[in-house]
């Protein structure tokens, strides 16, 4: 008798491609964020601009 837990499952591994990609988008979006704000972090900070008369 076959194993029943090793058969193939089409509805289980959709779902899983699917929480896949979206995991993935969601690692890169923070990555992106987190690179942003390091960049701002390490940006000189500009003197303010004085208003001429």
């Amino acid at each position: 008798m076959a194993n029943p837990w090793t058969k193939k499952n089409p509805l289980l591994s959709l779902w899983l491609s699917a929480a896949n990609a979206w995991s993935g988008a969601a690692r890169g979006g923070m990555a992106a964020a987190a690179k942003r704000e390091t960049a701002k972090a390490l940006r000189p900070k500009r003197p303010a601009k004085t208003k001429r008369a």
